[in-house]
């Protein structure tokens, strides 16, 4: 079951018998996980397991939640705040679904948005940690995704939380989102709140009362995701405005697709058909025909994906189809 499907099905009525059946079977898989992970944070905790230190300050970024919360978006700002401060700065990420050539769509993400930043690419941080400082010279790490890494002693610990879908549907993997029991957040020195101006007022304070009766002293940021452009494959960008006087094809792969397609209604895009696919998709040329035929068929103008799609598909169009390829800016 991709993404998609399993937020709609464990969110979902289950009213028929199969439909309880698979969750009764999802809710023992997710006791068995919990279980797991409950003596592994107390071994990390108890320092049974030691967490290993870096040679330089480590900031980490990460989140409660399986996909989508915007981390991505955060451990840039964080990066290019550093680099106006005067610091070498190298983000250590485990690469996730990257192919044999190193290649991942976050990493390069990171890399066009944080040019000054020092992208490493290693699942185990603390040798990434090891060649950020001992290659590179950095003087501060961000760990990016990295909360649940315990292997990796850090300074600094910041949770991002999307306000649309905060905790998971209360159930850990895999018949909610969660990774790890919500009272994990006291481990964490800062919760951003992302996509707040997604969510009601409301439902941003219960988000943060129920945090705070976990801890306390926690630091709150609010944070949105703003929609800046859109760049073309080529570099030009188009502003929203010309965009609303065309006929638009979208998709994604990311973990979060409704807040990507809510963001292009919320600009007044007219979007004549969406395709979805899995976080982290590794798109074919297949793929990218399929995409256009679809596009081309419904007489698309313009074909457009969120950035991390964007850079895993814009080699395998470039020239070949005469629908044109963009992607949305969005800042935090």
């Amino acid at each position: 079951m991709n993404p998609a499907n399993l937020r709609k099905f464990i969110s979902g009525n289950k009213n028929n018998p199969g439909s309880r059946l698979l969750y009764s079977l999802l809710k023992f898989a997710a006791i068995c996980y919990a279980a797991i992970v409950v003596v592994r944070n107390w071994l990390y905790d108890k320092s049974i397991i030691r967490a290993k230190h870096a040679e330089a300050p480590v900031i980490c970024v990460g989140n409660l939640t399986t996909g989508g919360t915007g981390k991505t978006p955060l451990v840039v700002w964080l990066c290019n705040m550093l680099a106006k401060k005067g610091f070498r700065c190298a983000v250590l990420t485990r690469g996730y679904k990257a192919q044999q050539d190193g290649f991942a769509d976050e990493p390069a993400m990171l890399a066009k948005a944080a040019a000054k930043a020092k992208i490493i690419v290693n699942p185990d941080r603390v040798v990434g940690a090891a060649k950020a400082t001992g290659k590179f010279d950095a003087n501060v790490l961000i760990m990016d995704d990295g909360f649940q890494h315990r292997k990796l002693a850090r300074d600094i610990d910041i949770v991002a939380i999307d306000a649309t879908e905060p905790f998971g549907y209360e159930k850990l993997l895999p018949a909610g989102l969660l990774r790890e029991p919500v009272k994990s957040i006291r481990r964490a020195d800062a919760v951003v709140i992302t996509r707040f101006n997604q969510s009601l007022p409301e439902h941003i304070e219960e988000i943060e009362g129920r945090i705070k009766n976990i801890k306390p002293e926690i630091v709150f940021a609010r944070a949105i995701h703003k929609p800046v452009s859109v760049r073309l494959i080529k570099g030009a960008e188009m502003s929203f405005e010309q965009l609303r006087e065309k006929k638009i094809f979208a998709f994604c792969g990311i973990g979060n697709p409704d807040a990507f397609y809510s963001t292009l209604k919320e600009l007044r895009l007219n979007i004549v058909a969406s395709k979805t696919y899995n976080d982290h998709h590794d798109y074919t040329e297949d793929d990218v025909a399929r995409i256009c035929e679809e596009a081309r068929y419904l007489e698309a103008d313009i074909i457009i994906s969120s950035q991390k799609d964007w850079v895993k598909t814009a080699l395998l169009s470039l020239e070949k189809f005469d629908i044109p390829f963009a992607y949305l800016i969005v800042e935090l």
